[in-house]
């Protein structure tokens, strides 16, 4: 049980700062409503516990592959960062008044987990914060499953939360707001993808 609920504090304090994909949960929010929102949460938690599960059971070679490999999933993944935001920018800002889903939801769930998944840094921060927690790469089978359990219930009341912010945001600004702050998450999101490549090319 001590696990799980270590795992729920490391989803919360490590899923906040959430990124290109918080924006991406936000946009969606105010596009499609919160179901968007947390299907898209949903996808960005499965890549966290992921990573959680390779931190948890001590998998050497996938966080080995990972930090080798570091550079081309980074540009995978800035490219698909990049692609979503100037996609939202470019398409005609039609709101969704009725709550009706534009993209399907599988779409929602893989593009967010694709954001996720292609960030190789996040096993380093969850091997950080379970070292700050006082766990090892060793905790058998149960304490592990209960871990990363955890971590995905932490991440997911975090997207719940931002989720019903932006609903909240949504309905009171209607509209007009709505295409405002749809075109401010476009380019917060192209800001993301660009810092990816920044990063990239000031690390060489």
């Amino acid at each position: 049980m001590i696990y799980f609920i270590k795992g729920i504090l490391i989803g919360i304090i490590f899923g906040v700062p959430a990124g290109a994909v918080g924006a991406l949960c936000v946009q969606r929010t105010l596009r499609s409503g919160m179901k968007s929102g947390i299907i898209t949460g949903l996808g960005s938690s499965a890549a966290d516990c992921f990573y959680a599960a390779v931190g948890a059971f001590g998998i050497t070679i996938i966080s080995d592959f990972l930090t080798r490999f570091q550079v081309p999933i980074n540009i995978v993944g800035g490219l698909l960062i990049l692609t979503m935001g100037i996609s939202t920018l470019l398409k005609k800002q039609v709101g969704t008044a009725n709550g009706e889903t534009k993209i399907g939801c599988g779409k929602m769930f893989l593009t967010a987990f694709s954001v996720g998944i292609t960030n190789p840094a996040a096993v380093l921060t969850f091997l950080f914060a379970f070292s700050y927690f006082g766990i090892d790469g060793k905790l058998g089978a149960v304490n592990g499953t209960a871990l990363v359990a955890g971590v995905l219930c932490g991440t997911l009341i975090w997207w719940i939360i931002l989720s019903a912010i932006s609903q909240k945001i949504k309905d009171k600004y209607g509209e007009k707001g709505f295409v405002r702050l749809n075109k401010i998450f476009g380019l917060i999101m192209i800001g993301f993808g660009a810092l990816v490549f920044i990063r990239l090319i000031v690390g060489r």
